[in-house]
């Protein structure tokens, strides 16, 4: 049965790339009373949205009118956009991605492919349907960074200079819509997140860091709550672990932490620290 025949009328389209983002997102706005439709962007969300919404559906990625399409098909006039979506598969996975008429007027009518760029256009389009596109914290406060120390282990003071020295760069590289991570050792920048994501970027860091690199995650400072905000989760532990790096840094209230709990609990397992900066108390 489609959306638009329940009598419910909150219904929620969540647009969603890779990830479990998305499926936190799913089951907190059906506790808030959701009709929760999960569209699967593919490449590259699966299908693991499809046992925690009422309805699934998939869209290729480059098919923007396909989507809309959709989107009007099933009545749905609110909308939340979760997951990641790499940029680097308009490089590598050429052949998934032709886009459809829709997305070529898309994207010929940008200024340039920097990420705000393309999401703005995106919100643009879809607001222009009639369809509103909610900030993704509206579904995720519960999962926000909070500030202070959030595991047992604890930076060092040395670690507390890197991060300070850090955190004015990787707000720099979010103003220039480069990234939002960036890996530091000893005051010196080993790696500053680009198109290949956060956990290439913390690999290659820490590969030239050779142990005890320290992760700082920032929000934009023109962040839009709509898309692309700041999050990290058990892939972000796994390339740590895999780079030595034993410090993590995330702005407080502007950076999710997917599955919160677990996270924290494999954090100090792997004796990592994690801790939330509010940047107005540093």
């Amino acid at each position: 049965m489609s959306s638009k025949d329940k009598n419910n009328p909150r219904v929620l389209g969540l647009i969603a790339g890779m990830g479990q983002l998305p499926v936190s997102i799913a089951a907190e706005a059906k506790k808030m009373g959701y009709y929760v439709v999960g569209i699967a962007l593919q490449p590259p969300a699966d299908e693991s949205l499809r046992p925690v919404t009422d309805e699934f559906h998939k869209v290729r990625i480059g098919s923007f009118g396909g989507l809309l399409a959709l989107l009007k098909k099933l009545a749905v006039t609110e909308a939340v956009m979760a997951g990641k979506i790499p940029k680097k598969l308009l490089y590598e996975n050429k052949k998934n991605l032709i886009p459809d008429i829709k997305a070529v007027k898309l994207i010929f009518s940008l200024k340039d492919r920097a990420d705000d760029s393309i999401m703005n256009a995106v919100v643009n389009e879809l607001e222009k349907n009639n369809i509103t596109v909610h900030k993704t914290t509206t579904f995720t406060k519960n999962l926000l960074a909070p500030e202070g120390l959030l595991t047992r282990h604890k930076p060092s003071r040395e670690d507390m200079k890197d991060i300070e020295f850090g955190w004015e760069i990787a707000k720099k590289i979010g103003q220039l819509d480069i990234g939002q991570t960036v890996v530091v050792k000893k005051r010196a920048v080993m790696a500053v997140e680009a198109i290949e994501g956060t956990d290439e970027a913390i690999q290659r860091g820490g590969a030239l860091a050779q142990k005890g690199a320290v992760v700082i995650k920032v929000s934009k400072p023109q962040q839009d709550m709509r898309f692309d905000v700041p999050a990290v989760g058990i892939d972000t532990l796994s390339s740590m672990k895999k780079a030595g790096a034993k410090v993590l840094a995330l702005e407080a209230a502007k950076c999710i932490i997917v599955d919160k709990e677990y996270f924290l609990k494999e954090a100090d397992r792997a004796g990592i620290a994690v801790i939330g900066i509010n940047p107005e108390h540093r």
